[in-house]
């Protein structure tokens, strides 16, 4: 079964403060509407920009939605 990119991103949650992805895992954890069974690129995407939360940015979901996407294709 694959692992939904929130199940994914939760791994990250342990880094420290100054770590990007553990903020952005973070705050989605804290994110009670977050998608949390999607998969896909675009629909988690869309949700990132439209949320606007400066612990969630764009450029954080980029990085950690292609480390996701390697993961999956092992």
């Amino acid at each position: 079964m694959n692992r939904s990119f929130y199940q994914f991103t939760l791994s990250f949650r342990a880094g420290g403060k100054d770590n990007l992805m553990a903020q952005f895992a973070e705050a989605m954890f804290k994110d009670l509407s977050f998608p949390k069974d999607e998969t896909e690129f675009d629909p988690l995407s869309r949700y990132i920009e439209e949320k606007v939360d400066d612990c969630m940015l764009s450029t954080v979901f980029d990085e950690l939605y292609k480390l996701y996407e390697e993961r999956l294709n092992q």
